[in-house]
């Protein structure tokens, strides 16, 4: 649905009359009690005057925020006029995965909504999972398998949400496509990172049975570089899209690392999500935060998933470390927009108990019996020391959730001979998206380094059609 199509915006004056209304939550006192989701979707009709907030600007800034580059201002104005299923078709034009980036995604397109400058965000997130959510409901949603096919056989390496996109985009234009993961189940990090308190997994595979209707061959259970050789990949099939992510934490080496209890977050949340789904997890290997002082390590989306997770396990105590500075509480508007601004920021895990502290470094970390008991934290003022301001932190389980700093190297890629950027990833432009092996090509987090399932999405749909270019000399596929 090309941008101009729409006659007019059904309430030109809709952002003057009607205030911001967002989605509401469970009371903590419940939702701390289940790991299912626990956002209250609002009305139609109130979603309906929601759409109409949009002001259907000149030069929408809102589809720059959004890296899919989704059409708000159309979708916005066709829930305006309850014309959902039209606005369903313009969702899904740039976004295979609407209900995933509608519960996930931090919505830096709300960051660049015009009416932000002064006044709220049109409630963009919410409207797009309101919308798909519908669709789904109505049973709008359904197969949309290639009217013939290409003979031609492509091997996605990876089944997170650039792998989902590119996989789905390339069977559509009549490609047989094989999507490799190498967990017991598909999905990546939506399966195995973000908690169901976030995201249901339903969610994912409901989408798997639609690719499967469309012809996408799921092999999970599949580790391409250790169960497959990878150079095998090269002859069997005739592209090759490495869309792995990237799998490799930061560490923290200080005095003490070595003590029990202290784990990477995906160790822990890759764990409990195994647990949620009915896996049996042996007591030996078992992480848990039951009756213990947890201390998270980074202030991201990943350490808010542990502080969620710790309790709900029932941690005794949650604190969460940030080594940057405390952000100011509201942004300089006139200097940022309409990019994503730094501010102070409470996500709904941390609304449910725990202690912050801002610019503070571990030091060590101290243990009896091999177990860590404590830790040692220094505060920091404009990134030095602060001479004195040593103190202990009681923490029992110590999570490290500072992020990824690049694919992993050995087995697949170094199989592969692939290039790799200063930064260890996997090198490529976002062009053709074609490695230094012309066979293979790579999308997502692998390429890019650790960043938002949005552009995961954006970088899998791009890279669908420059395989689909590389196979076919043309593509009708978007970008």
């Amino acid at each position: 649905m090309a941008r101009g199509r729409l006659k007019s915006m059904g309430k030109p004056t809709g952002f003057l009359e009607v205030g911001r209304q967002d989605r509401s939550y469970d009371k903590v006192s419940a939702r701390v009690a289940t790991w299912k989701e626990f956002v209250h979707e609002l009305p139609d009709e109130v979603m309906k005057k929601q759409g109409g907030r949009c002001m259907d600007c000149g030069i929408p800034f809102c589809h720059n925020g959004c890296p899919v580059n989704n059409l708000i201002p159309d979708w916005n104005d066709l829930v305006y006029k309850n014309k959902w299923r039209e606005a369903l078709t313009a969702l899904h034009s740039t976004n295979n995965f609407p209900e995933f980036t509608g519960r996930i995604c931090p919505a830096p397109c709300e960051a660049a909504c015009t009416l932000n400058i002064n006044d709220d965000a049109v409630t963009i997130k919410s409207i797009e999972c309101a919308i798909v959510d519908r669709g789904w409901a109505e049973g709008w949603i359904t197969p949309q398998p290639a009217a013939r096919k290409t003979g031609k056989k492509i091997a996605v390496i990876g089944s997170g949400p650039a792998g989902m996109a590119a996989a789905q985009q390339l069977a559509r234009v009549g490609h047989n496509v094989t999507l490799f993961e190498k967990d017991d189940r598909i999905g990546g990090l939506l399966r195995y990172g973000i908690p169901d308190f976030k995201m249901e997994k339903h969610l994912i595979d409901r989408r798997i049975t639609q690719m499967m209707a469309e012809g996408v061959t799921f092999k999970p259970d599949c580790h391409v570089g250790r169960d497959i050789d990878a150079g095998a990949l090269l002859k069997d099939f005739d592209a090759v899209l490495l869309t792995g992510g990237a799998q490799v934490p930061r560490d923290l080496p200080v005095p003490g690392r070595e003590l029990q209890g202290i784990h990477f977050a995906m160790e822990f949340l890759a764990q409990n999500n195994k647990r949620v789904a009915g896996d049996k997890i042996p007591d030996a290997e078992a992480i848990m935060a039951t009756g213990k002082h947890v201390v998270v390590i980074g202030g991201g989306d990943t350490g808010s998933d542990c502080i969620g997770t710790s309790i709900r396990q029932g941690a005794a105590s949650v604190t969460q470390l940030e080594i940057m500075p405390r952000p100011p509480e509201q942004e300089n508007k006139p200097m940022v927009w309409p990019y994503w601004p730094l501010k102070f920021r409470t996500s709904s895990s941390q609304e449910e108990g725990c202690e912050r502290e801002f610019a503070v470094a571990t030091k060590a970390f101290i243990g009896e019996g091999g177990k860590v008991k404590s830790q040692q934290i220094v505060q920091l003022a404009q990134g030095q020391e602060v001479p004195g301001s040593a103190q202990n932190l009681q923490a029992d389980l110590v999570l490290l959730a500072m992020g990824f700093v690049h694919p992993t190297h050995a087995g697949l890629l170094k199989d592969l001979g692939v290039a790799l950027d200063a930064r260890g990833n996997v090198q490529a432009d976002t062009l053709k998206y074609q490695t230094s092996v012309p066979q293979v090509f790579t999308a997502g987090d692998m390429r890019r380094g650790q960043s938002l399932v949005v552009w995961a999405i954006r970088e899998g749909r791009q890279a669908a059609r420059a395989v689909d270019e590389f196979l076919m000399g043309a593509s009708d596929l978007p970008r």
